[in-house]
């Protein structure tokens, strides 16, 4: 199966290659600097990684993090975003389409994937959640935070739509829906494995993590900007984003790469 969106024909190894070969013809003389548009999901390995950039680059990255669904809204009116790390590849795809991206440099970085997360061994199960004593389970809001549509589908899955829709509460990006259980106003939560790795040794509660086959692969998309086209900390960042060295993080972070 291949993670590449059908948008393009777009060939991930062709893509880091060529990106590379542009840096490479085109490095500049002094450090640049590129606004990067992070999913909220993604913050917590972009905070890894942003380090091990710009001592091997020189170049600056101001990340700014938000909800899928807001950046997009932000760089449709006007946000100064070079790049977009999107947690779907629909949004980056919206952005060719109006012309304010690249086509050719969409990529996925990243494949996502769920888990049922609990401070409690007893709630952090799939059966926890038809229990009585499981009042509140947080998640990601369907209307655009991928993870939510990815948690819509593993409810239907498992049947368990209309048992589980008075307990829900939902947050406006994943990283909103961890916060809910974290914090103990939900009894459990359907959340991103990523989010749950970063929390420290010994303080990351239980979890059942829900089989990539319940639900549409959650593909994440990276995309170069109108904006960011002739910016050189832009394009050697996504060739970074798309080496080796970046892609060893991102599965340490609870993420599968393509």
């Amino acid at each position: 199966m291949s993670w590449i969106t059908p948008h393009k024909s777009l060939d991930h190894k062709w893509f880091v290659a060529g990106v590379l070969a542009l840096v490479c013809a085109t490095m500049p003389a002094s450090a640049e600097r590129a606004n990067i548009a992070v999913a909220s999901n993604f913050k917590p390995v972009m905070e890894a990684i942003e380090p091990m950039f710009e001592a091997s680059t020189g170049h600056d990255l101001v990340i700014s993090s938000g909800s899928t669904a807001k950046l997009y809204s932000q760089v449709r009116f006007g946000a100064p975003f070079d790049v977009f790390l999107s947690a779907d590849m629909a949004h980056p795809e919206r952005l060719i389409d109006k012309d304010l991206a690249i086509a050719n440099s969409m990529f996925t970085y990243a494949v996502g994937r769920l888990t049922i997360w609990s401070w409690s061994e007893t709630t952090s199960s799939l059966e926890a959640m038809t229990n009585p004593a499981t009042r509140k389970i947080a998640m990601a809001t369907p209307a655009g935070a991928p993870y939510g549509v990815a948690a819509e589908e593993v409810l239907a899955h498992y049947g368990l739509t209309d048992a589980v829709a008075p307990k829900l509460v939902l947050g406006e990006s994943i990283g909103q829906a961890f916060a809910f259980a974290h914090t103990g106003n939900a009894d459990l939560g359907i959340v991103s494995l990523s989010l749950v790795l970063q929390l420290p040794e010994g303080e990351q509660g239980h979890r059942w993590d829900i089989p990539a086959s319940a639900h549409t692969p959650i593909a994440q998309g990276a995309i170069l900007l109108s904006r960011g086209a002739d910016n050189d900390a832009a394009l050697a960042f996504l060739a970074f984003l798309a080496s080796e060295d970046a892609r060893q993080i991102i599965r340490q972070y609870g993420f599968e790469t393509p």
